[in-house]
């Protein structure tokens, strides 16, 4: 048996060992390989990289010129812009006469190429790069330079409105799964020359565009550099969507909340991006990172800053109270039914041990039952087709509830409290921090049937200990509160408004603290809105 054992983790590390090797064979020659003069042997190699690959089309030519020069081109089918490359490339290409014999590759690339966005590489990693990007490569015989032509033209969605951020006032656009279209929304919303947009690739095997966007002058260098550093960090063979990225971004892993927020809003990138955070995109996904991030601002929508601020004050203490209902409400039913009951008016007592009288189970197995009905059936809605999906979850609630009511299984007030936690949760305009909130529901209701309402403060003690300990990009989750910053208090549980918030967030350090310009002091100093006791 030991010796089995021994011969098979032999095997595995003689695999592991071939395994590399082939790997660092392979980047060597495609990273150290220039390009040939001699046109076939080009061909010959991408032909044995690509491996015969029916999407890769290449075109081969001859040019009018006095010693008729062969050409190619190189792209994958439905990943350019057919229009341009037949007309614009390969059209004057191949039809345009040169009579200068001297110098053909300037005259291809200066008179014969239309195309408005050009490269030239010497690379053939560059070439297998840019015909993965969707570009065009133009090969000429006898050069050893190659052209990168700007053609990718794929299929994409429609801009629509983000289902996740729907507001009723405010923009309707969402961001698109190709980065350029999403950087051209930003860039739209936010005509500044300081934005900048730094590019990576990540992902050994699906070569995946990242952006990484912030505002130079504005946002605290350490931020952007510690973004920078992070994202160079990451040895992974694919990305293909934002939350690869957000966990290995985030500082802490093993914790339910958030650290790093998404957006499907260009509006809201550029709001964060003028508070002096930075702002994450990767290709093939609609959702943009925004780092760092608090908590409070989970429960902020982007309607609170298009309303007037009275409305969106009253909104957001609405979702507080959402928030409070959907974490607490039913640990709180098992800790007066368990261990409570005299904190319960007489007659609502009364009315609920009747209710009790016929279940079989103690208060946390009805609460958990119910709780976890809930969860499946929300979680059914989404996979279900469109249409059906509301449908089904609505319908099946009120079965369900009723059905187990009938049946004595549960009390009508667990049915009534699991309703109001379930709509609670739904008040949330943040995605992900719902669910965080709804993962912390079933702990909170263990201790409360353990210990009732002491264990409820204890878990709750627990929760806060952890939450202050957590640190997005070095900035402390609980700011404004812990540590407390007087300044950015006042746009945590209520908005004032506008004219009221001159300075930035200071625990994000920006480099340019205030927002309006045209103040003097002494009108800072009157109106309130001078920041000096905003960096406490």
């Amino acid at each position: 048996m030991k010796m089995r054992k021994l011969r098979f983790l032999r095997d595995q590390k003689r695999k592991k060992i071939l395994e590399q090797q082939s790997k660092n064979k392979v980047e060597e020659r495609s990273e150290n390989k220039g390009i040939s003069k001699n046109l076939d042997e080009n061909l010959d190699f991408l032909k044995n990289v690509f491996g015969n690959s029916t999407d890769i089309i290449t075109r081969t030519f001859a040019m009018k010129t006095p010693d008729h020069s062969t050409g190619a081109v190189i792209y994958i089918d439905e990943m350019v812009n057919k229009d341009i490359t037949h007309n614009y490339i390969l059209r004057p290409l191949m039809q345009e006469e040169i009579q200068d014999q001297t110098d053909i590759w300037k005259n291809v690339v200066q008179k014969l190429i239309e195309a408005g966005e050009v490269k030239e590489i010497t690379k053939m990693k560059e070439v297998i790069n840019g015909i993965l990007s969707g570009d065009t490569i133009f090969l000429l015989e006898g050069t050893t330079r190659a052209l990168v032509i700007g053609t990718k033209g794929w299929t994409t969605r429609s801009v629509g409105e983000p289902r996740a951020e729907s507001v009723v006032r405010g923009p309707r656009e969402g961001l698109s799964e190709t980065s350029t279209f999403s950087l051209a929304m930003i860039r739209h919303r936010m005509k500044d020359p300081d934005l900048r947009i730094q590019s990576f690739v990540i992902g050994e095997r699906t070569q995946t565009a990242v952006s990484l966007l912030y505002v130079e002058g504005l946002t605290n260098e350490q931020i952007v550099e510690t973004a920078r550093n992070r994202l160079k960090d990451i040895k992974i063979d694919g990305i293909l969507e934002t939350g690869y990225l957000e966990e290995y971004l985030q500082d802490q892993t093993w914790t339910p909340f958030p650290q790093i927020q998404n957006t499907e809003r260009p509006d809201s990138v550029v709001a964060h991006l003028l508070e002096g955070r930075v702002a994450i995109l990767v290709d093939g996904s609609p959702h943009a990172l925004i780092a760092p991030a608090v908590f409070t601002q989970f429960y902020n929508s982007p309607e609170d800053y298009y309303e007037r601020y009275l409305i969106s004050s009253f909104l957001r203490l609405i979702r507080l109270f959402s928030f409070a209902i959907a974490l607490l409400l039913p640990a709180f039913y098992i800790a007066f039914v368990s261990f409570h009951p005299e904190l319960i008016p007489d007659q609502l007592s009364i009315a609920m041990a009747a209710g009790r009288a016929s279940v079989p189970f103690p208060s946390i197995v009805e609460a958990l039952l119910m709780e976890g009905s809930i969860e499946v059936l929300r979680e059914a809605s989404i996979r279900l087709p469109g249409p059906i999906g509301p449908t089904i979850g609505i319908v099946g609630g009120l079965v369900i509830g009723t059905s187990a009511v009938q049946a004595g299984l549960v009390s009508p007030a667990i049915v009534i409290v699991v309703g109001m936690t379930t709509i609670s949760s739904y008040a949330n305009p943040s995605y992900n921090a719902a669910i965080s909130i709804r993962l912390l529901r079933f702990p909170l209701m263990i201790a409360a049937s353990i210990l009732g309402l002491f264990g409820i403060m204890i878990a709750l003690m627990l929760m806060i200990l952890h939450m202050v300990q957590i640190r997005s990009f070095g900035v402390p989750y609980m700011t404004p509160f812990a540590p407390l910053r007087w300044g950015a208090v006042r746009d945590a549980i209520v908005r004032v408004p506008w004219k009221y918030m001159n300075a930035r967030p200071s625990f994000l350090k920006p480099q340019d603290r205030y927002r309006q310009k045209n103040l003097s002091s002494e009108e800072a100093v009157k109106t309130g809105r001078d920041a000096s006791n905003d960096t406490k």
